[in-house]
């Protein structure tokens, strides 16, 4: 049961974490789309200039807090705190609240908001860390060798879950999955593992599950109930947001980010994009992680259409090493029809 103050139960937050194109997203949207009753408010965090997620979110009758052009776990968590303290005065409306972080976040500076502003630890309770790894993927990044005083982000979201998603289950095979779970253990042995695809899981399994134990976490990172310190990324590491209108010409597009992404797709840990396509009414939205890409459209129901009057123009966001922002923005352009 709860904690309460007076007689207001807190209301239960769960932390969605995981690298950049682990499927967050996307499990997201699973519990957006399960019928279980709870009215739940989603705040989202983008590392761009440029929104993106926006569209990839499902549209529903939840209310969708958006913090774009910055991390959640520094230099928009006061943002996150003037959310959360709008959110209180209206705690009667939500069940449940989610944060998804962006996929270069540590999760541990936004758990902390939770214990260490007193009128966020009024209000609500952190129930669990929840992190979803790209089975795929996520061994590279946890080798990644970082330079002197930078956090590996991959390896804390790692540490701090108290359930991890083993997304993307069908890209691996059972021996690669083994490997993948021996080194995840070695990080974490306290989580809760589960194997999915397209992060799809019981959502009783991610949601009031009352897992977030401070106890291990004080002892992992005994300065965790202290003031913040200032969290330090990979400066190699950027986004470049790109915005426009026009009707995009689909052969030239694929043929160019196929090329991309086999040539610099090491580097570019995440790419997504809204595209207005030439000859469809159709709203399409790529999406890719390093070598891997795919465009899917509204038609499909998973997507939210171009609304009556809106602008149908085309947003793009690379997130990776060393980006060549003028390479990529000229590239783009010159796929308009």
């Amino acid at each position: 049961m709860s904690s309460t103050t007076g007689s207001a139960p807190r209301t239960p937050v769960t932390i969605i974490t995981g690298f950049l194109g682990a499927g967050k997203t996307t499990l997201v949207n699973h519990i957006l789309k399960a019928r279980h009753g709870r009215r739940i408010a989603v705040i989202e965090n983008e590392f761009g200039e440029v929104g993106v997620d926006d569209a990839l979110v499902l549209q529903t009758e939840e209310e969708i807090f958006e913090m774009n052009n910055g991390c959640i776990c520094c230099t928009v968590r006061g943002d996150l705190i003037r959310i959360l303290n709008r959110l209180k005065k209206k705690r009667e409306k939500f069940d449940h609240i989610l944060i998804e972080t962006t996929g270069l976040a540590d999760p541990a500076p936004v758990a902390q908001t939770f214990f260490l502003d007193e009128d966020v630890k009024a209000a609500f309770e952190l129930d669990a860390i929840v992190t979803v790894v790209d089975a795929k993927h996520i061994v590279q990044h946890l080798d990644e060798v970082k330079p002197e005083g930078v956090e590996n982000e991959s390896v804390e979201q790692v540490a701090f879950a108290d359930k991890i998603l083993l997304n993307k289950s069908d890209l691996v095979d059972a021996e690669e999955m083994g490997l993948v779970k021996a080194r995840l253990l070695a990080i974490n042995k306290y989580a809760d593992y589960v194997e999915t695809k397209q992060s799809s899981i019981d959502i009783d399994q991610v949601l009031n599950i009352k897992k977030f134990d401070l106890e291990r976490v004080v002892a992992m990172d005994e300065q965790f109930l202290n003031e913040i310190g200032e969290h330090q990324h990979d400066d190699r590491v950027s986004s470049v947001g790109i915005q426009f209108e026009g009707a995009i010409d689909m052969p030239k597009l694929n043929a160019w980010l196929s090329k991309l992404l086999a040539t610099k797709g090491a580097d570019i840990f995440r790419s997504k994009g809204v595209l207005h396509v030439q000859g469809s009414d159709d709203r399409f939205v790529f999406q890719g992680v390093h070598m891997l890409m795919g465009f899917t459209s509204s038609a499909e129901g998973n997507i939210a259409p171009w609304k009556e009057g809106e602008v149908r123009s085309n947003k793009f966001i690379f997130i990776g090493r060393n980006l060549d922002r003028e390479m990529l923005e000229q590239n783009f352009r010159a796929c308009v029809a």
